[in-house]
């Protein structure tokens, strides 16, 4: 408690150097970074209640994602062709 009192008192914040734009709280990065975390604890979630509450298997909850994951891929690359192919017509 003492150092953090010191700390202010003598004044040696202004000594730090201020976070850079990009590790802002509210920069793209972090914002980013924030969505992802979101969605991994939402995988989990989905992990578990698959395997917990349906009974899956762990391999057919795996199966699941990877097969969520291959179609959203699919899906983003055919709507990028289409926004491409808006774009240079």
């Amino acid at each position: 408690k003492m150092a953090f009192i010191n700390f202010i008192s003598d004044e040696e914040w202004k000594s730090i150097e201020p976070v850079s734009p990009w590790f802002a709280p509210s920069s793209f990065l972090m914002s980013s970074m924030s969505a992802l975390f979101k969605l991994s604890i939402w995988i989990r979630h989905g992990h578990g209640y698959l395997t917990e509450n349906l009974g899956i298997p762990v391999w057919g909850s795996y199966a699941v994602f990877g097969l969520a994951t291959l179609f959203l891929g699919m899906l983003l690359g055919l709507v990028s062709e289409a926004l491409r192919a808006d774009s240079v017509t």
